[in-house]
């Protein structure tokens, strides 16, 4: 069994992540989307596999071929909705089954459960213990197949639909903690659907605020894109919103003039998170070591993130003889905030500012010469997000971290120091590839070529980090430092600006295909094609 074919509605998180493992284990991969069923008879291939898919297998398809799906919910668990009733429980699952012509109902060969986590959201279980699933039973799984060994799936009916009306907010009678699960339920699809002042929007990214208090629904503050919204018995912070119709933008950039007499609510730039409260920015210091942490939506940066994290890293240096890099809770960092950018009505202003921005913030860490800097890795990154670690003088990363280290396939050249800090660690031609052939690779693998310092293992991530962290710290090593940047700075900024030359026209050309690819990409526009690239990846 050497050729595996992934089939799928789209590259996803979760087929990146078998995708790569499989990768490892030393198949030959194909990613087939599902609007491309024809691949499969012209490929021909010994397996499918299905992490992600929307669409029913037709009986003449799963007939000739042996098709898995990932189902994400346990043994007897059926239909769709699965993650938002893995909230309501403690214990949940995934299972591979075999397609046929019952819905989540062929013979099980491999699953797994895991404890759901308090105060848990439906999208950080999909891209943790649901991925860790998918991806963990894979040996169990491709041993099942070859000794013909599996379970039958229990006879269950499906979930009844949640529905909106379901999933509906009153705001008079629910507590705070009911509106908060009833939002986590429908994170990061397909949000609740509310009314705030006079605009019908879905609703994302909850936080519960301690201080603040009003009436029901009243608008009682806002923060670095979020508001802050009165309950029955506190407050919650949303984050996020989405007009029918429309893509997801933080709730200041959809409200707009509606918001004009709300009081902005500020925090310290670094939040000690002595209450609950909305946040992005915050930090640990053990002895001279400093934990910045960087919780971006979907690891996206605007402008003004790429500021504060920047004067963020500039203050924690003064008091730091290391500053470690920690990104957030579901991602480290994805590069430039494309949502914001397809809201702008400049892109190439606003597409300008957000590239310059990333690029102060990197070169700030590149040119730390007084300090010791490490990125920690813990969560997949992709694009400007990848050059923001390799920014750093030690990358480390856990096990099942994915990196998407290019910009191609979004219509982009890209920046971010990319052209210094790639070949620094990997050299030009394995740069040239992973820039060129834009395929994901596992932490593992980025290990091997270079790009990553030390991968851990996930169980004691953090405790073997800080003990990795402790041993870093050298005078040597900074005067080593100061002098390679001293002597070399001038070539690292002709570097940049190249890279700036030859972005600057894709942001402002109105024929750049950034803009095509950026509006399917933030519509979620399902495909009409497989990408060349993942053909025989």
């Amino acid at each position: 069994m050497k050729k595996i074919a992934l089939l799928c509605t789209t590259f996803n998180s979760l087929t990146q992540a078998v995708y790569v493992r499989l990768k490892d284990m030393g198949f030959k991969i194909n990613v087939i989307y599902s609007v491309d069923l024809h691949l499969l008879y012209e490929l021909n291939p010994d397996l499918i596999l299905a992490p992600y898919l929307k669409s029913y297998i037709p009986k003449e398809i799963y007939e000739k071929y042996m098709i898995f799906v990932f189902h994400p919910g346990p043994i007897g668990d059926r239909g769709a909705y699965s993650l938002e009733h893995a909230i309501e429980h403690k214990k949940w699952g995934g299972v591979w089954l075999k397609a046929d012509e019952k819905l989540d109902g062929g013979d099980i060969y491999a699953s797994c459960e895991f404890e759901v986590k308090e105060g848990s959201k439906k999208s950080s279980i999909y891209r943790d213990e649901i991925r860790e699933c998918a991806v963990t039973t894979l040996d169990d799984l491709l041993n099942n197949i070859k000794n013909n060994h599996s379970t039958p799936q229990l006879d269950t009916p499906l979930h009844t639909p949640f529905t909106q009306e379901r999933r509906k907010i009153d705001w008079n009678k629910d507590s705070t903690s009911k509106i908060i699960k009833k939002i986590k339920q429908a994170d990061s699809y397909p949000g609740v659907l509310d009314e705030i002042l006079g605009l019908k929007v879905y609703i994302f990214g909850a936080w519960r605020e301690d201080k603040l208090k009003g009436e029901p629904k009243q608008i009682l503050a806002k923060r670095d894109g979020a508001i802050c919204i009165g309950t029955i018995d506190g407050a919650i912070w949303i984050s996020h919103l989405k007009e029918p119709n429309r893509f997801k933008l933080p709730s200041t950039y959809v409200l707009k003039d509606r918001l004009k007499g709300v009081k902005e609510d500020r925090l310290a730039l670094l939040f000690d998170r002595s209450y609950n409260t909305f946040f992005e920015l915050y930090f640990e210091q053990k002895d001279e070591i400093s934990y910045l942490y960087f919780n971006f939506h979907n690891g996206a940066f605007s402008s003004a993130q790429c500021i504060r994290l920047k004067y963020a890293f500039e203050y924690l240096k003064e008091s730091s003889k290391v500053v470690v890099l920690m990104g957030g809770d579901e991602f480290f960092s994805n590069g430039i905030h494309l949502n914001i950018l397809e809201d702008s009505k400049k892109v190439g202003e606003d597409g300008w500012e957000n590239i310059n921005a990333m690029n102060d913030l990197i070169q700030s860490i590149i040119f730390a010469d007084d300090v010791l800097t490490v990125a920690s890795v813990h969560k997949n990154a992709g694009a400007g997000g990848v050059f923001l670690a390799l920014a750093c003088d030690f990358v480390l990363s856990c096990e099942g971290v994915v990196f998407n280290p290019h910009y191609k396939s979004l219509g982009l050249s890209g920046s971010e120091y990319h052209s210094f800090l790639l070949p620094k660690r990997v050299g030009d031609e394995k740069a040239s590839e992973l820039l060129e052939k834009c395929l994901p690779i596992s932490a593992k693998r980025a290990f091997e070529i270079g790009m990553l310092d030390k991968v851990i293992k996930k169980e004691n991530y953090f405790k073997e980090l800080e003990s990795y962290v402790e041993t870093l710290y050298s005078d040597e090593f900074l005067w080593d430092k100061e002098d390679y940047l001293e002597s070399n700075k001038e070539m690292i900024e002709e570097l940049k600006q190249k890279e700036l030359e030859q972005i600057h026209p894709e942001f402002w050309k109105s024929d750049s295909s950034f803009h095509t690819l950026r509006r399917e990409f933030v519509y979620k526009i399902c495909p009409t094609h497989t990408p060349k690239r993942l053909l025989d990846a």
